[in-house]
């Protein structure tokens, strides 16, 4: 058996494995699993013949369409709206779970009532360890520094009055 190069995937063994395991060579066969690479990369499902789009509009609008999927579901409303799914309790009412699932479907309404990548729900915060709060708590803490007016302080500071020892008034 002569094996010319390096030897990565299964596919350069041909039925080389499938033969040893039926001819009982458990030797030959131990030899070539080791002599193939280790690494998943390099595995035969990784390196596929590739395949050109022959369509070069795959907008998502396009995708919808062909699919035949309803209409997106929005992450967040462009303004900040507190009442999503306000007249859910009616309509459950009215025509039940089912009738929820269908406005949904046809009009599904955004994820969220924010439109902030930054913000982070309290109850997602309340699951973390504590370390992980206190790291949040500490990198969102609020600066408030009032601003000092350096002149005035100045002033203050050569100001006679306030060097004076205190008078207590005697009534």
């Amino acid at each position: 058996m002569q094996i010319d190069g390096l030897l990565l995937t299964e596919s350069q063994l041909d039925n080389r494995l499938n033969k040893s395991v039926h001819e009982h060579r458990s030797g030959e066969f131990a030899l070539l699993l080791a002599m193939l690479s280790h690494d998943a990369l390099d595995f035969s499902q990784f390196h596929l013949p590739k395949t050109e789009l022959t369509s070069s509009d795959v907008s998502e609008s396009v995708l919808r369409k062909e699919l035949g999927a309803g209409p997106s579901q929005p992450l967040a409303p462009e303004q900040f709206d507190m009442l999503i799914g306000q007249d859910n309790a009616f309509k459950l009412l009215q025509g039940g779970l089912s009738d929820i699932r269908l406005h949904h479907c046809l009009n599904p309404e955004p994820l969220n009532v924010r439109d902030d990548k930054l913000h982070v729900p309290l109850e997602v915060i309340d699951n973390c360890e504590p370390a992980v709060r206190k790291r949040f708590y500490e990198k969102n803490k609020p600066v408030e520094r009032p601003q000092i007016d350096a002149a005035a302080f100045y002033d203050s500071l050569t100001d006679e009055a306030i060097h004076q020892p205190l008078h207590l008034a005697t009534a």
